[in-house]
């Protein structure tokens, strides 16, 4: 028997009705709805009194007609009361491996391709349409075919450069452009709406303008904390000395001496926080330590918001006016936190 043919009998069996009479007896009612073959499951042999199964007994010893195979498909309830109705085993996606973030449900890959074996993957292909090289800017291109049992086909493609990828993988594109063009066709082939996680680049494709939003929110939390700025010392008032009293020879000895140094006033104490921000020697966060952070906070379930505060509360700066220093010792402290 070809894998065709095989294929098409487990296609006929999905929508056969199946009654249990006892533990190792079932009819199963026919294509047509006009009569019940029994299936009966003598020690580890299956029999149905169809002529499907009689005549391919013959030359297979293992064969199974669409009404045993029927019979597989189906979930047993436990009591048995005269006969009943055995419900159809339905693929359904595991919830756990549904993400939420930001308010948005997101699948991740391994859901998507569980649920298509539960729904039955004959086969997955790729191909890559471009491969990643400099003159190209490293841009990876692939299509994927997803094949069903049914011999239904859907194809996807999908695509990874350094820009749209984290930095961890940037040295793997063409096998994330491979993963993303795999997992958008499984979506098609399991009528799955959701956006699968592994083909965001960064939090920010989530977040979108809202991020902005919740940067301008700390922003002005951040305005209204009070700030210890020195305050400058008044000048302070000198005494007269006996040099500015003492008689100028010069003006019939009736004067004083008509010009004193002045007092220079004390400058106000630098604030260190200011330093901190204005300095322009101190190197800033870079792009890579920014993805760093967002894609650690992914993970650990916090917020933008969250994000922003907990940067101001340890540095005293906005997230994205981080020293290259901080940063790394802000993802530190994400990557150590429960």
């Amino acid at each position: 028997m070809t894998a065709k043919e095989l294929q098409k009998r487990n296609e006929k069996s999905q929508h056969l009705r199946v009654v249990q009479v006892d533990d190792s007896m079932f009819y199963v009612e026919s294509s047509e709805g006009k009569i019940c073959y029994r299936v009966s499951f003598e020690d580890e042999k299956q029999v149905c009194t169809c002529g499907d199964y009689t005549r391919g007994i013959k030359s297979d010893s293992t064969f199974r007609c669409k009404h045993i195979v029927s019979v597989y498909n189906s979930i047993p309830n436990g009591e048995i009361q005269h006969g009943q109705l055995l419900e159809r085993a339905k693929p359904k996606l595991n919830e756990r491996f549904i993400i939420k973030i930001e308010n948005k449900d997101f699948v991740q890959y391994a859901g998507l391709l569980d649920l298509g074996h539960q729904k039955g993957i004959s086969q997955i292909e790729v191909d890559p349409i471009q491969l990643p090289t400099q003159d190209n800017g490293n841009f990876a291109i692939c299509k994927a075919t997803v094949i069903s049992k049914t011999g239904d086909s859907f194809t996807d493609i999908g695509d990874a450069n350094p820009q749209n990828c984290n930095s961890k993988v940037s040295r793997h594109l063409l096998r994330m452009a491979s993963t993303r063009a795999i997992a958008r066709a499984l979506r098609s082939f399991t009528n799955i709406g959701m956006t699968c996680l592994e083909e965001l680049s960064d939090l920010n494709d989530i977040a979108g303008n809202s991020s902005d939003v919740n940067r301008s929110r700390i922003s002005k939390q951040s305005d209204k904390r009070p700030r210890s700025n020195p305050i400058p010392k008044a000048p302070e008032a000198t005494a007269p000395t006996a040099a500015s009293t003492e008689p100028n020879p010069g003006n019939g000895g009736n004067g004083t001496k008509s010009s004193k140094k002045p007092t220079e006033p004390i400058a106000p104490e630098p604030n260190p926080e200011q330093t901190k921000t204005q300095s322009p020697s101190v190197p800033t966060m870079s792009e890579a330590q920014k993805r760093a952070i967002y894609n650690l906070s992914r993970r650990r379930g916090i917020s933008v918001e969250d994000l922003g505060k907990m940067a101001f509360e340890s540095y005293g700066v906005e997230l994205g006016a981080l020293s290259s220093k901080d940063a790394s010792s802000f993802i530190r402290n994400l990557q150590q936190a429960a």
